[in-house]
């Protein structure tokens, strides 16, 4: 028997717990207020910085891992990290610990986590044409930051909860803290854990992302480039743009408003830089493989219309022009895993454990193979060597008592079974691992009320 979810990208806690988890320390104070760092105004906020701090440090590596990890072209990261922080010393946050990566994953997008934990797509960077954009859209993201648009979002909701219902509602994700990890990957998927904004946070993102890029000796042109690249993308290939507007709502309004500001705040301006050719240099190793790119992108939109074979077809495909390619090679393995081709799976899942050992999703895909193939001392080495990186799935510790149980060693099984329990109660696998404790004599069976 294989317990298996075809949910490969990740099962998220409910987003009224997340919103409670993320205002942490200063739930009780449904009173209070902070300064908003752009507009000085007083505005109702829950979330301290020291909560955003924490987000950052607790998610946001579970959430890059999700999106196959941060590139391995070092320069390329060095370089998107200096535009960035060059940008962000411009903001009116420079105390924020801001960190800029490019991350694996093929989709058209780009997010920042409420301290400045900020990833964008290979696909996002094989669809702008030079710096400006690039400052375009990291200044979009540290506007974000500044404004405080997440912590802003989840206090509106927890007010409007009202006190008792949060205060039930954060005992219960004390109980279950890493429910939102009880995915296959542990992954937290982006479209619920990272903030949906509204329009009118797009709007103030944009405008205090220009003033940020034109600081730091950007054309504004690039914010107006980026915009149209969107629109144009989302007229071609919509469904590879279908992820930047569930979490970046976009309208050629925007876009309007960005070309008018130009010519009102911005007009002496046009000589500034669009710095063409060093975003192209600084890109080159990822331009050389976009054909490989818009074919995974390909697979992942067969994948979506639950078409597998045909997103095997598109993985292969990209696989022969970037053969190395951790993401090609670790979307293939799960699409194989979907289609229950559970050998070959194994096989592309180690493939990519050798091409980047650093990064740990590859691991627990390969121990969902393995599992899969009833190698169970084996699959308990990749989930151990997860867990070393990636501490706090339930699913992970799920698995580990699944290996332990099928192998019979009652007494490791029950521990992690245990342990399952005690941080996800009310789990996927609660019903399954209470049984087997109650069954072992390690739970007592608990009556019904009659």
């Amino acid at each position: 028997m294989i317990i298996m979810s075809d949910n490969f990208n990740g099962i998220c806690i409910s987003r009224r717990n997340f919103l409670v988890a993320s205002a942490g320390a200063t739930t009780a104070a449904l009173t209070g207020c902070a300064t908003n760092p752009v507009t000085g105004r007083s505005q109702l906020m829950l979330m301290s910085e020291a909560s955003e701090l924490n987000m950052d440090q607790r998610w946001a590596p579970h959430q890059f891992s999700s999106d196959y990890g941060a590139t391995q072209d070092r320069e390329l990261n060095d370089y998107i990290s200096k535009v960035g922080n060059d940008i962000a010393r411009y903001s009116h946050r420079i105390q924020m610990p801001y960190n800029f990566r490019v991350l694996n994953t093929t989709v058209v997008n780009g997010y920042t986590f409420p301290a400045g934990s900020v990833g964008l797509a290979r696909g996002l960077m094989i669809m702008m044409e030079d710096e400006s954009q690039l400052a375009g859209v990291l200044g979009h993201e540290i506007g974000h930051v500044n404004y405080r648009h997440a912590g802003e979002r989840m206090t509106k909701q927890l007010a409007w909860m009202g006190t008792v219902a949060l205060v039930g509602a954060y005992l219960e994700y004390e109980k279950k803290k890493y429910a939102a990890l009880a995915a296959g990957l542990g992954a937290i998927g982006a479209n619920m854990l990272l903030c949906r904004y509204s329009r009118e946070n797009e709007r103030e993102a944009d405008e205090i992302g220009m003033e940020y890029m034109v600081r730091a000796g950007h054309n504004p042109k690039g914010m107006v480039g980026l915009m149209d690249g969107f629109r144009k993308l989302s007229k071609s290939k919509p469904n590879v743009v279908e992820l930047l507007f569930a979490s970046h709502p976009m309208s050629d309004e925007r876009y309007n408003t960005a070309v008018a500001r130009i010519k009102q705040k911005y007009s002496d301006k046009d000589g500034l830089p669009l710095n063409k050719e060093r975003y192209m240099d600084n890109t080159a190793r990822l331009r050389a493989i976009r054909g490989a790119i818009e074919k995974m992108q390909e697979g992942e939109t067969c994948l979506m219309k639950n078409k597998p074979a045909e997103a095997e077809g598109k993985y292969r495909e990209a696989l022969r022009l970037a053969p190395n390619d951790y993401a090609g090679l670790l979307m293939m393995s799960k699409c194989l895993l979907v289609q229950k081709k559970y050998r070959d799976a194994e096989n592309f899942a180690e493939a990519a454990k050798s091409v980047y050992p650093e990064e740990p999703q590859a691991k627990h895909v390969s121990g969902m193979a393995k599992v899969a193939n009833r190698e169970f001392d084996a699959a308990l080495n990749d989930f151990n060597s997860y867990e070393q990186v990636l501490p706090g799935n339930t699913n992970t510790i799920y698995l580990k008592g699944l290996c332990y149980d099928r192998m019979g060693n009652k007494r490791q099984a029950a521990g992690e079974y245990q342990k399952y329990l005690n941080q996800d109660p009310n789990g996927e696998h609660a019903d399954e691992v209470k049984t087997r404790l109650i069954t072992w004599g390690y739970l007592a069976e608990q009556k019904k009320a009659s």
